[in-house]
């Protein structure tokens, strides 16, 4: 993450967390097999560098949430990836996927300010030579009804951060994932693995920043590799994040 985040813990704020589940909904179709997804966000240079790495030695790609203001600048996930880090991941194959520009918030946000900031990222995209993107990610998970609702045309998927599997009727539109951060996210991650095996699910695994020395909202560099190569030995078709949602949308 960008910046240390503090959630809408207003009344109001926990019921559009609830309520926003329902609306603007895009079921998504039943797997046929298990896949798996490696997300990373905001996209600090060790998961440009590191993480990709790990996944490129066994020939998989990744999705890299870019939000555009943060290239080149320092965050509590260590330094971000700059334009060229960004054009090299998309030239090994991996999905550019977008963020907002400026980490903004679509939970607390206007959702025209939203829309004209999710915009101004894929313009900022485009101008590093990139192509559109398919996908997005809400920073810090959150969104209100309006803002899915405006951005719901411009994607394939949209992911949040609640904890889940995608199986048939999953919402697109407010997509789950399982972070693997902190100490617990090795483990976390390989429970919600053989749950997703055992119910021909896909799970999008995401965290930030892949170091020895990882933020808590990152990993170290052997949990990843621990992670993919448990994927690979369960059966898992290693997808990015746009080609699941092509397949169940």
């Amino acid at each position: 993450m960008a910046e240390i985040y503090h959630a809408d813990a207003s009344w109001r704020g926990k019921l559009r967390r609830r309520t926003v589940r329902f609306s603007a909904r895009r079921p998504a179709k039943a797997p046929d097999r298990p896949m798996i997804s490696f997300a990373f966000d905001d996209v600090p240079a060790s998961a440009a560098q590191a993480g990709a790495a790990i996944l490129e030695r066994r020939g998989l790609k990744g999705t890299y949430f870019v939000a555009a203001a943060l290239a080149g600048t320092d965050a509590v996930t260590g330094p971000m990836a700059t334009p060229d880090d960004v054009r090299r991941l998309a030239e090994a194959g991996h999905e550019i996927g977008c963020h907002t520009y400026s980490h903004l918030d679509c939970g607390q946000a206007t959702a025209c300010d939203a829309v004209e900031d999710v915009a101004r990222n894929a313009q900022t995209l485009a101008a590093w030579g990139l192509p559109r993107p398919a996908t997005f990610a809400y920073p810090f998970g959150d969104v209100a009804p309006a803002t899915k609702r405006a951005l719901a045309p411009r994607f394939s998927l949209m992911r949040a951060l609640h904890r889940g599997l995608i199986t048939a009727g999953t919402d697109l539109n407010q997509g789950p994932a399982v972070g693997v951060e902190g100490p617990g996210g090795e483990a976390l991650a390989m429970a919600w693995m053989k749950r997703a095996a055992g119910r021909n699910a896909w799970l999008i695994l995401e965290t930030h920043d892949v170091t020895d020395d990882p933020s808590p909202h990152g990993c170290t560099p052997a949990a990843l590799e621990r992670l993919v190569e448990a994927a690979l030995a369960h059966g898992f078709e290693p997808v990015t994040v746009a080609e699941g949602a092509a397949r169940l949308g």
